[in-house]
């Protein structure tokens, strides 16, 4: 990763530039503070977060959640598409397992789809796990 970039723990940021980073990481639309509130979710919920500037501009940005005690999880793994395959993705992964590590916690989860388990198992050195998911979007079956 160059050295042009500048990576924070708990770095700030405005709602806006977080959700047009998560439309472009995630090919999606852009959410409007009412529906997607990153200050408040951060403040609320997570034990940190990384951010990562290029010139000022947001181009990477994971959220680190926890449970207060030794598990936490990494959440939105988001890097700007004209700034991927530079390293910065592993990069912002392994800010947050050091600083929850340094949390004291002993568990750094994630889920993710297929096609990056190249990604977090090889890059990132996380492990293969069995898991449970409920979909809540179907109805559920008696």
């Amino acid at each position: 990763m160059g050295d042009d970039l500048a990576v924070s723990w708990r770095g700030e940021f405005v709602n806006a530039e977080v959700n047009e980073l998560h439309a472009d990481a995630f090919e999606t639309r852009v959410f409007d503070e009412s529906e997607s509130n990153w200050e408040d979710l951060t403040a609320n919920h997570s034990l940190g977060w990384v951010t990562v500037r290029d010139g000022g501009r947001l181009i990477g940005f994971v959220n680190a959640l926890w449970d207060g005690l030794v598990h936490a999880w990494i959440q939105d793994v988001m890097v700007a598409k004209s700034h991927r395959q530079r390293g910065i993705g592993v990069r912002i992964v392994a800010e947050a397992r050091d600083r929850a590590k340094a949390a004291g916690c002993e568990w750094l989860h994630v889920d993710f789809d297929d096609n990056l388990a190249d990604f977090y198992y090889t890059a990132c050195g996380f492990s293969p796990t069995k898991a449970g998911l409920i979909d809540l979007t179907t109805p559920a079956s008696d």
